[in-house]
């Protein structure tokens, strides 16, 4: 296969990596001192090295998330297989050991205890535990929620209703977060632990027996069954931390009994893999009248829990509305030509963050060893945020009132509010502060300075030596067969385990993929390309990577590994050595690890569609699909009891139709029969991609355009 050099009309417009100067930083020769950053909105591609083009076809004019639909992303388990959701039914019953609770007094009547609550927390919350009560007297233990009481602001009078409980020794309280960062609820359910003196809740061994200590799920699990319940999560327009919170709050356990493989975009429609601890099917079937944008499926029991990266990758519906070209063929060759050659395998602009202090900036003061400037960058107000966050800011930038900064700061905000309560604790240790961040956040930061790097060496690598050919001191994959002396690729520390990137925690727009790599290439060999080996032709431009830098890898022997060192000696960073002590935010105790240059789609298609009205969906979701194979199932059925044959109906298989010919009708009439106007054109794209790979950096490469958010929002205006 040839691979197109780009033309001489997109080199000549690009700046090479130290002509870049997206930010202007102020080198502080006093540590404390913070670094002071050039405020815009939010970073552009080519401020983080997003510089080329594999071809040299002309772009077009696209919307990307016009509507959240527009982008559906499918999970790729690691046997290769699409992850949808085809069914919201439970499977039978596991038939439990347990038998019904004794001991606690539930058969008597507590008509006076309820009136007496009743005139503690009000009529509401009374029935609530009214209806609790008749639910334990009735002997099923299993079943039984927690409930959770209405948000109450006043401290002391959640500590009544605490106390109150305590004449029930059955049951136990505690209080969670309420639906706003100022309330709390009290939240009361059966302790367990009571019955026989022994149970999961009992952390003394001699207490609980031989039975391991667990705070989730069921006591009593059948020893036959699965004790991972996994299911198939689908959810519009909400990250994946999020859904499971709000499913983790109905069934009253915590958020760490779920496992998953990848967070998954917010501002789409997605479907994952997901397992939670010790959990009947039932329960979370039921929820699925009271989830809003959310559909639990496909049940089954396994022996073990899911694991970050336990997965191949994700399949991608992308829909781009208003496609606008200067002819329908531009727009052919163009969608021909990425499946064809693909792109470059960029780290996209999630990478960097969505705010005015890119991320890499952060991990570049880190690697300086500057505690405090990194932490002024992470805490100091910033441009394009939402009001809440920008007064919350301002108000510590002015006050450094912490208690009063962390009422106001949304609870969403893990960095900013682990800085703080650790500065509460140590006031003026700034290292401590970025310690207390979680882990996988804050080498974030580390891994999106790497990723700055290889972006910029990326672009290098393309402009000067183009994309038709393998050449002397390339990076590749020994193939199985090569003795060759070369270097193991190890990226322990580069696998982000929250699978997420910058906008994991600090807003609400996950990235689309997780940035893992696959654990079959942590082992392989690499090795830089002799002229034998150009002559040979064993290695082919899809088998040329780039460095990750860390202490363990090797760099391309021909000049590309200039734009490592030189960019970074820019940041007063060195590559070699390390100017401080704590290994975490240190270059050289990281291993490092190696990325394809050139990424393709996988089992590529895409398809045209005229359409009319902007707010109807053009793809369909796996929702979409399952109700009308739901609606095929009750068409059938009312065609045995309809002995009727002259009835002229249609299919529900048919009337649907196929996405491309309801939306051609669209373009001849309205819902009232009368001519519609101003058809626009759409372009649906459907691909697989690896979970290193971004699919935003495959629609740059079609549309010759930023993909940034702020970018397709003013198109859409």
């Amino acid at each position: 296969m040839r691979w197109h050099r780009p033309g001489i009309s997109y080199l000549c417009a690009l700046k090479p990596y130290f002509l870049c100067k997206p930010f202007t930083i102020t080198k502080c020769t006093n540590r404390s001192s913070s670094i002071t950053v050039m405020a815009m909105k939010s970073i552009g591609e080519s401020d983080v090295g997003i510089l080329s083009y594999i071809s040299s076809l002309p772009g077009f004019r696209g919307i990307l998330k016009q509507r959240y639909s527009d982008f559906i992303v499918n999970e790729v388990d690691t046997d290769g297989n699409v992850v949808h959701l085809t069914s919201l039914d439970a499977p039978p019953e596991i038939v439990s050991e347990s038998k019904p609770m004794k001991g606690h007094g539930t058969s008597e009547s507590y008509a006076s205890e309820i009136e007496l609550f009743r005139s503690l927390a009000g009529a509401s919350d009374a029935e609530i535990l009214e209806a609790f009560l008749k639910q334990i007297s009735s002997g099923v233990d299993d079943s039984i929620s927690p409930i959770v009481f209405s948000p109450d602001t006043d401290k002391s009078h959640r500590t009544a209703v605490h106390n109150f409980f305590k004449k029930f020794n059955f049951l136990v309280t505690d209080t969670v977060d309420g639906p706003d960062s100022s309330s709390k609820c009290v939240r009361v359910r059966v302790d367990s632990g009571l019955q026989n003196n022994r149970g999961r809740v009992s952390k003394k061994r001699k207490e609980r027996g031989d039975k391991p200590f667990d705070s989730r799920g069921s006591d009593n699990w059948p020893e036959h069954v699965g004790k991972f319940l996994r299911f198939h999560l689908y959810k519009e327009n909400k990250d994946t931390q999020e859904a499971l919170g709000l499913i983790g709050k109905m069934l009253g356990i915590q958020t760490r009994s779920f496992g998953f493989a990848g967070t998954k975009d917010k501002r789409a429609i997605t479907t994952q893999r997901v397992t939670v601890f010790k959990q009947h099917a039932s329960r979370l079937a039921a929820l699925n009248d009271r989830l809003i944008g959310i559909k639990l499926g496909n049940f089954s029991y396994i022996q073990e829990g899911l694991l970050l990266g336990q997965l191949l990758g994700n399949r991608f519906t992308i829909t781009l509305r208003g496609v606008v070209a200067d002819s329908e063929d531009t727009i052919k060759t163009s969608a021909e030509a990425l499946g064809r050659l693909g792109f470059i395998n960029y780290f996209g602009l999630q990478r960097f963050g969505s705010g005015s202090v890119p991320t890499h900036l952060v991990g570049a003061s880190l690697l300086r060893g500057e505690w405090k400037g990194a932490v002024n960058m992470i805490l100091d107000p910033r441009e394009g945020e939402t009001n809440v966050i920008a007064e919350a800011r301002n108000y510590y930038k002015e006050s450094n009132d912490i208690d009063g900064t962390l009422k106001q700061l949304p609870r969403y905000l893990v960095a900013e509010r682990a800085i703080l309560q650790c500065l509460k604790k140590c006031p003026g240790n700034y290292l401590q502060a970025l310690k207390a961040i979680p882990r996988t956040l804050r080498m974030m930061y580390v891994h999106s300075y790497q990723s700055y790097l290889w972006n910029h060496a990326a672009s290098m690598r393309v402009q000067k030596y183009g994309i038709d050919k393998v050449v002397v001191g390339d990076l590749v994959y020994c193939k199985e067969n090569h003795t060759a002396t070369a270097a193991v690729q190890k990226s322990e520390e580069n696998v982000d385990e929250d699978c997420g990137d910058a906008n994991t925690y600090d807003s609400c727009h996950l990235e689309e993929i997780c940035t893992l790599d696959l654990p079959t290439e942590r082992n392989k060999h690499v090795k830089a390309v002799s002229a034998e080996d150009v002559q040979s032709g064993n290695f082919t431009i899809d088998d040329v990577v780039l460095p990750l830098p860390g202490s363990r890898v090797i760099y391309p022997t021909n000049d590309i590994a200039e734009v490592y060192h030189d960019l970074a000696a820019k940041d007063s960073i060195n590559l070699t050595e390390t100017i401080h002590n704590v290994k975490e935010f240190s270059i050289t105790n990281m291993t490092g690890s190696y990325r394809s240059v050139f990424q393709r789609p996988k089992d590529y298609e895409w398809e045209l569609i005229s359409y009319v009205d902007r707010n109807l969906p053009l793809a369909e979701s796996d929702l979409d699909n399952l109700l009308k194979s739901l609606s095929v199932e009750i068409t059938k059925e009312e065609k045995m009891h309809d002995k009727s044959k002259d009835e002229d109906s249609l299919d529900s298989t048919e009337q649907s139709g196929s996405c491309k010919k309801s939306n051609k009708l669209q373009a001849n009439e309205n819902e009232n029969g009368e001519a519609a106007q101003d058809p626009q054109m759409a372009l649906k794209l459907s691909f697989n991609l690896p979970t290193s790979s971004y699919a935003t950096m495959a629609i740059r490469e079609l549309l010759k355009t930023s993909t940034s958010v702020a970018f397709h929002k003013a198109l859409n205006e």
